[in-house]
Order: structure tokens, then sequence, then C-alpha cells
């Protein structure tokens, strides 16, 4: 009687597999829109991250402008990236060039800076808690 519902565990378990979300999926992305103006063209912000978890601050530029970034945390495997929207490619990449950047914007549209920990510590469940500076101005 066992070997006759083998084939129908063997297809749930399968199932199971295939259907479950990896669990690196379900970390939480912390959002949030920075308005930069003519009278406010600095925001600073203190945040915490743990493992997978990223938190995104999105900014509206205008080509010409100098975009400005800094982060200090307590991480060393804590960074940033930058992106553009509507390019595949990051604009800059932290764990490569550091965690300061300072440039002229492109193009006008929207940019998001990403915070995040590097894999070595993102598996480990490590946490950052980071100051991030972003500046933006004429």
């Amino acid at each position: 009687m066992l070997q006759r519902h083998l084939p129908i565990r063997a297809s749930l378990l399968l199932a199971a597999l295939f259907l479950t979300t990896p669990a690196w999926s379900a970390d939480p992305v912390h959002k949030e829109t920075v308005e930069l103006t003519a009278g406010k063209s600095a925001h600073n912000v203190k945040g915490r991250i743990k493992g997978y978890a990223t938190a995104e601050y999105t900014l509206s530029g205008k080509a010409g402008q100098t975009l400005s970034v800094k982060l200090k945390t307590n991480q060393p495997s804590n960074y940033f990236n930058i992106r553009q929207q509507g390019q595949d490619e990051a604009l800059f990449i932290g764990s490569t060039s550091g965690n300061t950047y300072q440039a002229k914007l492109p193009a006008d549209g929207e940019y998001t800076v990403q915070v995040y920990l590097m894999r070595n510590a993102a598996r480990r469940n490590a946490v950052a808690n980071y100051s991030l500076e972003m500046g933006l101005r004429d």
C-alpha cells in the first residue's frame, strides 16, 4: 500500500519545492522618496538594514545638477549603488568605488540610491546602522 502512494507523495514534495518562495525574496525593501528643492538641497537619513534587506531612496534631478551621496556605517560590507531610471547599468557601484559619490547628473529624471549589504554579510544576517547624506545643487 505504501508503494501505491509513493508517486503521489513524491509529486506533492516536488510541487512544494517548486511553488515555495525562496526566503531571500521576502526580505523587506524600504522605499522612500526624497524631495530635494531649491529650499532644501540636502537630505540626511539614518537607517538600519539586516541581511538581504535594502533601502531605496528615490530623488528627481536635472541634467547638469551635481548629486552628492555619502554613506557612514558601522558595517564594512555596507555600500550603496545609484541607478538612473530606465538604465540597465548602475551609475555608481559602491562596492567597487567606495562610500562617497559626487558627479553631475547625465539626464533629467529619477535616480535611486540603494543601500545594501554585500552577500558575505547578508548571508550571515549581519546588521548595518548607517547615515546617508544626499545633496543636489545646480
